[in-house]
């Protein structure tokens, strides 16, 4: 992406996010059972879909190619943490929708389904994978056991992505696609679901440069401030 390209990315995510909330809630009309609630589709499946595919699955690439020793790179590392900050904020967001979307449909904010809770520990091994990059002031060591986990953390997301069919679940089954893989929504509701993807997938790409320029500002003003405290140190070295 070219730097025109680049400083796009946030203004075009920004009017993308809010055609979606203008379409989803006062130009689509209200769903034939659910009414009005219905509108939270324009927001709660896109957003699920970044932090469970787009964001973790940029985490879980970047990890994998961190730990293969022909690509490895620090700016990987990079990506894998700024991705998983993201990631994590994107869950949080899905988990909130979800339990506002959940109160009115099932009379309760929480429940121990098998997609609410395996999303919700999900997010605890976000959580995780953060706590465990600052328990080492390695960094290679630290990039390496990131890696790693959050390569373990993957295993969770095929368990999120099928527990409304293995399980027996008070979480509603796919709301974009039925079972012979037609689409369930239409018209202006189909093109404001479809906008809501394409907005809330540009903004992961806009949030993520964002994080990974702040990363790599952290790692320039830790070198200098090495660079500082050796230079001092030697200042106080007494010549002989």
């Amino acid at each position: 992406m070219n730097e025109l390209g680049r400083r796009a990315l946030g203004p075009l995510s920004l009017i993308l996010l809010v055609s979606t909330f203008w379409l989803g809630y006062f130009v689509t009309p209200p769903d034939q059972v659910q009414g009005d609630l219905a509108r939270l589709l324009y927001i709660h499946p896109a957003v699920a879909w970044v932090a469970l595919y787009v964001s973790f699955g940029t985490a879980a690439i970047a990890s994998a190619m961190y730990l293969w020793p022909r690509t490895r790179s620090e700016s990987l590392d990079r990506i894998a943490h700024s991705a998983m900050e993201v990631s994590v904020f994107f869950i949080a967001i899905t988990l909130i929708t979800g339990s506002i979307w959940g109160r009115p449909t099932w009379g309760v904010w929480w429940a121990w389904d098998a997609r609410l809770t395996s999303s919700a520990i999900f997010g605890v091994f976000g959580l995780g994978y953060l706590a465990l990059r600052r328990a080492n002031e390695d960094r290679e060591i630290r990039a390496r056991r990131s890696a790693v986990f959050c390569i373990l953390t993957a295993i969770n997301v095929p368990i999120i992505h099928f527990s409304v069919i293995w399980w027996k679940t008070l979480h509603q089954g796919a709301s974009v696609f039925t079972s012979n893989r037609t689409l369930k929504v239409h018209g202006s509701m189909a093109f404001t679901l479809l906008l809501s993807f394409v907005a809330f997938t540009l903004t992961f790409f806009w949030f993520l440069r964002t994080r990974y320029r702040i990363e790599v500002a952290k790692d320039r003003q830790g070198h200098q401030k090495l660079v500082a405290s050796i230079e001092q140190r030697r200042n106080e070295v007494p010549a002989t």
